[in-house]
């Protein structure tokens, strides 16, 4: 007797975010998994994709893709030392040279397919600033709702070094957030978390993750694999925070395979609690804080109680900033416990870091604010 086909149920049952429980999924591409080492476009691979893509969109799945490799490919068509990195102007010529060829190759195989691509480029100040990042979120909302897929990636021709996200993993988490994903999938040239480098002995494979914590954080591996990228688990892990502050769940999973949007592989799944309120899901997914707020044990109890965090608790301010700028809270052990909307300038916060409410307005010379930063625009990391 021949063994019976895989039905459309069995492929989704087997799969990474199947659509009926992920009516929009984020699929990051690295350079590694697009471009060869000889700078060229691994388009049999990328048709498996954009394949795979189509399956998902007949089955309701509404995907967006976070794509790399306009640098790898730019510094090939160039001649660029160092795959295009070996300055800030190099990557900036590379990244405006590659676009265009990889936004073609993007339109060429999903159309193919039977589907529309749409190029959206964005610097992380579209994500980071609140108007900008409402209106990144409705083109994405309208794009997904005409049956197009969006192609995005760092608009690396004019990214400096401190405006930048500097990685797509991150940048995929983020866009994530803005449209309302269930999943992120990061297709790299690893498979996942490993409690060490993968390529130390007795290295073990992370298969999920329910919270992350310094024991996961220590486990990651700051280099890039394929040297062509500028990601890591570092980055991978962070942008597993921001997805799962805005209750998404994400996987890392291996491209080193054909269809890996359709055959079942080992990956690492770093699953989401309860989604948090849009504007407290953006707040912990900035990437931007204009200081930072140290403070003592006692204000972390009552911050993760619900609490606002009160001038009492601060012990240390940093950084320039004004009100209602982004700023991250410190904890004693240099981690941070929270993001949020600072209710003074960083003078007049310093004036009255570890003082109580009864004391400010000598300090400040005007009736003080209820709050350093108030809960309702603060979130928990």
């Amino acid at each position: 007797m021949e063994p019976a086909l895989a039905t459309p149920a069995d492929l989704w049952n087997a799969a990474l975010f199947p659509p009926s429980s992920c009516p929009r999924l984020v699929v990051k591409i690295g350079s590694a998994l697009l471009v060869d080492p000889a700078g060229s476009v691994r388009r049999g691979w990328l048709e498996g994709i954009a394949a795979d893509i189509a399956a998902r969109a007949r089955a309701g799945q509404q995907v967006i893709v976070v794509s790399s490799g306009a640098i790898a490919l730019g510094a090939r068509r160039l001649g660029l030392p160092k795959g295009g990195r070996a300055s800030l102007e190099d990557a900036q010529a590379a990244a405006a040279t590659g676009q265009i060829a990889l936004s073609q190759v993007w339109a060429e195989v999903l159309g193919a397919s039977g589907l529309v691509a749409a190029q959206m480029l964005v610097t992380l100040d579209d994500l980071e600033e609140r108007r900008r990042y409402l209106n990144a979120a409705a083109t994405l909302d309208r794009l997904l709702g005409l049956a197009v897929v969006p192609i995005l990636n760092e608009n690396d021709s004019v990214a400096t070094e401190e405006i930048r996200f500097g990685d797509n993993d991150r940048l995929a988490a983020r866009v994530a957030q803005a449209a309302g994903a269930q999943g992120v999938v990061l297709l790299s040239d690893i498979d996942g978390l490993y409690d060490r480098n993968p390529a130390l002995p007795g290295a073990v494979h992370i298969p999920r993750v329910e919270r992350i914590d310094p024991a996961i954080e220590a486990m990651a591996d700051r280099g890039s694999a394929s040297g062509m990228g500028s990601g890591g688990m570092v980055s991978k892990i962070a942008a597993a925070r921001i997805a799962n502050a805005a209750g998404a769940q994400l996987a890392i999973a291996s491209g080193r395979i054909d269809r890996p949007l359709s055959t079942p592989a080992r990956h690492t799944l770093f699953a989401a609690e309860k989604a948090a309120p849009a504007r407290k899901a953006w707040l912990a997914g900035g990437l931007t804080a204009k200081g930072m707020i140290h403070v003592d044990a006692g204000a972390v109890e009552a911050l993760r109680a619900g609490k606002s965090l009160l001038a009492a608790g601060a012990t240390r301010i940093e950084g320039r900033f004004s009100r209602g700028d982004l700023v991250a809270v410190i904890a004693p052990d240099g981690m941070g416990v929270a993001r949020g909307l600072i209710e003074y300038g960083d003078q007049d916060a310093a004036r009255i870091a570890g003082t109580r409410r009864e004391d400010h307005a000598e300090r400040l010379g005007y009736a003080p604010r209820a709050a350093l930063v108030h809960r309702n625009h603060m979130a928990l990391l």
